[in-house]
């Protein structure tokens, strides 16, 4: 058996935000460049510090040697192998050489130098406390202002930062609204209205958008537009073709022309009711209806109803307030779709204020699944135009409905739609 892998947890989301990683670069920067500084500062401070002290204590040592060799006594900072004396200048003096070094003398900072006298070392010290307090205090106020540097940088990047990401956003949440139908939605920034202001990248991208929501607009409406006019132009020869053919003499013939009249009507009532829906002008005749009862009358209308392959079940009845003439239409064409494409029973549930049309045919095809309903695109070999479950979808919106599309347990295509419950309050028995 191959052990499973270890998953590793996952970063937050906001770890990934332009300006969570802004700051982080920021940060990160500033504490270099405060370190690098800093390090620059301490190392050209602390060599001046100690060559100052290097030479108070030679020029002490040659003034100690003078005295030596003279045969007078020795300032009290002055000895031969005195107390304290580092060993390294120790073996440095008993070679025959010279040196310096700063060591701690009784908890104090002391420069120490050394020279070789008469195979003894004679060492003078130099009290090193002022020059080492300095470098700490350098230190300190390094340390202070680097943190001082830095919040006062995150604070102007963070700023600055955050204006761009809010633009970004702000033009993310128009493409959003675009996506989702709004072709109205502009970003609008104000750097894009004056062509002499100079524009960052992020008006560039927000222009860019705004002049692609304006021109998909024009090309949506001028196929709304031709749309609309040819099922309009189609509507009068039609008529006349229609008022034809029911002179023709009866047979088969006849019969043909006439239902494909009909075909030709239906269509062009379906192109006229899209345009209409894609113009978003519709409006809505809301009332309370109760479910159960308005299913039953689509079905039975639909010529579908009980006993002609389309079940009814009502397992919960609901009152809803919608547009009933839209919710009919919603309803017919689901129920027309599935005796058209699917396969028998049919079966209609009511339950609450969610109504579910299932057949048991092959379900629906998976571009559907994934894309939605498209217009004049079906199943290969299948019989329609592709609008009805198109229609189904805008005049659902239109009333304000879910309508989902998926496949049942046990095989065939589900629609559900979803309805806005109407609750009635009752009257409260205690008021008069």
């Amino acid at each position: 058996m191959t052990p499973r892998r270890a998953r590793r947890p996952r970063a937050p989301a906001w770890t990934a935000t332009l300006a969570w990683k802004a700051a982080v670069f920021i940060a990160v920067m500033c504490c270099a460049l405060a370190a690098l500084l800093g390090t620059l500062v301490h190392v050209s401070v602390t060599g001046q510090t100690v060559r100052d002290a290097r030479e108070k204590a030679l020029a002490r040592l040659v003034d100690a040697t003078r005295l030596y060799e003279a045969g007078e006594p020795l300032p009290p900072f002055a000895g031969l192998d005195p107390a304290g004396l580092p060993d390294p200048l120790r073996r440095l003096t008993a070679r025959g050489e010279r040196g310096t070094m700063v060591a701690d003398h009784r908890g104090r900072p002391t420069m120490w130098a050394a020279a070789p006298a008469d195979g003894h070392a004679l060492a003078v010290r130099v009290d090193h406390s002022l020059g080492a307090g300095t470098i700490d205090a350098l230190d300190r106020s390094i340390v202070g202002s680097s943190i001082l540097a830095i919040g006062a940088t995150l604070a102007v990047g963070a700023f600055a930062v955050t204006r761009v990401t809010r633009r970004l956003h702000a033009t993310a949440q128009v493409a959003r609204r675009i996506t989702a139908g709004d072709l109205d939605a502009r970003v609008d920034d104000p750097r894009t209205r004056d062509p002499r202001r100079p524009q960052d990248e992020v008006a560039t991208v927000s222009g860019a958008l705004d002049t692609m929501a304006a021109s998909l607009q024009r090309k949506l409406q001028s196929e709304q537009r031709f749309t609309a006019d040819v099922a309009h132009e189609l509507r009068t020869p039609l008529t006349g073709l229609s008022a034809a053919a029911e002179l023709l003499p009866e047979g088969r013939p006849a019969e043909l022309v006439r239902d494909r009249v009909r075909a030709m009507r239906g269509l062009t009532e379906d192109l006229l009711e899209i345009s209409r829906l894609d113009a978003r002008n519709e409006t809505v005749d809301l009332a309370v209806h109760e479910l159960g009862p308005l299913v039953e009358r689509v079905a039975r209308a639909s010529g579908t109803g009980p006993g002609a392959g389309t079940e009814v079940r009502v397992v919960r009845d609901a009152e809803v307030e919608t547009d009933r003439r839209r919710l009919e239409r919603v309803l017919g064409n689901l129920i027309a779709n599935a005796h058209r494409h699917g396969g028998p029973p049919v079966v209609v549930t009511v339950d609450g204020a969610t109504v579910t049309v299932r057949d048991h045919g092959p379900g629906y095809p998976a571009y559907l699944l994934a894309s939605g309903p498209q217009r004049f695109r079906t199943e290969s070999g299948g019989k329609g135009h592709g609008l009805g479950l198109t229609i189904a979808v805008g005049q659902a919106e239109v009333i304000g409905a879910e309508l989902e599309f998926g496949g049942a347990e046990g095989g065939g295509a589900e629609a559900r739609i979803r309805l806005p419950e109407y609750v009635r309050f009752e009257d409260d028995p205690r008021e008069p």
